[in-house]
């Protein structure tokens, strides 16, 4: 395998291209060229990453060792977290602490709180004190929460500086600052009192006090807001950054517009996940046994609801028996139902996570969707009903029941059940709200519930009183 170093970006992107395809030869060739390696892990950390998840676990972790401390945390941020620590145990305590030391707080809490605090401690043993302490005080908030998001390295000024004054400190913030968003004004005791973007700060007069041109009385938000507050309030005042406070009002960190795009996608993913009875955290590269665990206890409960359609079904056989032709048309009027059901289902739970749905218009929101679902359920009746007696007349399909009174069936069935489907789909997430429970949680399950027991059980019966 023959690669040039001329052009590293070029270099990198085939070589991620060509892991995947054989990862092998990828690794003997890294292996053999570690200056390639190195300059890829410092220039594009990106696809570093990208190829030590495509190589054998053993491979990745000897490249990975082989990296510099600064290559390694580069890497470490761009790999998922949980695999992030699997590397980071592949180091002694020691080495793992000059890797953390080199990365922002927040993205080093992000790595280490995948691990056991057992496998945590000696690595967080081994970092500098000052490092040590910070990290161990974002530990202690959630994930989801804006502590757990925030990152603590911001532009914090005194309030009775200058602007002038003011400007000099941010240069010689610059090299330790990512984000010069926002510079944020404290008092002496470090509670925020206003916050001026950068452009705004440039643009005073030198000796212009900050107090005078701050914007005072900033959106703010506790350590303990949960992130789909903090995803809201950043998007309804388009905001760059969202500064987090403590329960006295101390300025605590920010939470970044990068870090509130990240959290909506990991809430979005989690929704889907839980919709469908999977864990909320469960990944492809989840244990095996931790996957079992999440999704066996759902299978179960959907056994059990699945038995209770089946009983259902099997006290109408002799309608069956007496049109066998009902078999094959069931399914029909189920799929109908599930796929109405489903469309009001995923509006909802999106409605809801963006806050759409206050509580006090949920009898509302039930009300539309369920008239939408009548509505589709009058049309899709009439082209169901059609297209059952079409194959009915052509003897595509054969019954010795009138085809008229069958396709009539046809009709009623997917009429019925795409207005019931519609008027579950909205409700059961809002019903879950009510309760204190995640309204996306194994909605899905309950829904194909209503929709098999109305798509088999309700087109049954009405065979059996129509025919």
């Amino acid at each position: 395998m023959k690669f040039s170093l001329r052009r590293p970006r070029e270099l990198a992107r085939q070589l991620r291209l060509a892991a995947r395809r054989n990862p092998e030869e990828v690794s003997e060739y890294l292996d053999e060229n570690y200056e390639t390696w190195a300059a890829i892990a410092e220039f594009t950390p990106g696809d570093a990453a990208d190829i030590l998840e495509a190589l054998p676990d053993e491979t990745a972790g000897e490249l990975f060792v082989d990296l510099e401390d600064e290559q390694a945390a580069g890497v470490l941020e761009e790999l998922r977290d949980d695999l992030a620590a699997d590397f980071l145990l592949v180091l002694d305590p020691e080495a793992a602490a000059r890797v953390i030391e080199e990365m922002a707080p927040e993205e080093a809490v992000d790595i280490l709180e995948q691990l056991a605090p057992e496998e945590r401690e000696p690595i967080l043993r081994a970092c500098e004190p000052l490092l040590r302490s910070e990290i161990r005080r974002l530990l202690r908030y959630a994930p989801d929460s804006a502590g757990g998001l925030m990152t603590t390295d911001i532009a914090r000024l005194p309030l009775g500086m200058p602007a002038g004054e003011a400007i000099e400190r941010i240069r010689q913030l610059h090299d330790e600052l990512e984000d010069l968003s926002y510079v944020y004004i404290v008092d002496e005791i470090g509670r925020l009192a206003g916050v001026l973007s950068f452009r705004d700060l440039v643009f005073n007069r030198p000796g212009v006090g900050l107090d005078e041109v701050m914007v005072r009385n900033p959106v703010q938000v506790d350590v303990n807001t949960d992130r789909e507050v903090v995803a809201d309030l950043t998007q309804r005042y388009h905001l760059f950054g969202l500064p987090v406070v403590d329960e006295a009002g101390r300025l605590q960190g920010m939470v970044t517009h990068e870090s509130v795009i990240e959290s909506v996608q990991d809430e979005a993913s989690e929704d889907f996940a839980a919709a469908v009875g999977a864990g909320a955290e469960e990944t492809v590269y989840t244990e095996i046994g931790l996957s079992v665990r999440n999704r066996l206890p759902w299978l179960v409960v959907n056994l059990g609801l699945a038995l209770g359609v089946a009983l259902v079904i099997e006290t109408q056989t002799g309608v069956i028996s007496r049109v066998p032709v009902l078999a094959a048309l069931m399914p029909v009027i189920a799929l109908l139902g599930g796929n109405g059901g489903a469309q009001s289902l995923a509006v909802v739970i999106r409605g809801l996570a963006k806050d759409e749905v206050p509580r006090s218009r949920s009898l509302e929101v039930i009300s539309r969707q369920t008239m939408i679902g009548i509505l589709n359920g009058l049309v899709l009746a009439v082209f169901a009903g059609g297209a059952a007696l079409l194959l009915l007349e052509t003897s595509v399909f054969s019954t010795e029941a009138s085809s008229t009174q069958v396709a009539t069936v046809v009709a009623i069935g997917a009429a019925a059940n795409l207005s019931i489907a519609a008027a579950a789909g909205t409700s059961i997430p809002l019903l879950m709200r009510r309760i204190g429970l995640d309204p996306a949680l194994a909605a899905t399950i309950f829904l194909t519930l209503i929709t098999d027991l109305v798509g088999f059980g309700g087109f049954l019966i009405v065979a059996s009183i129509l025919l």
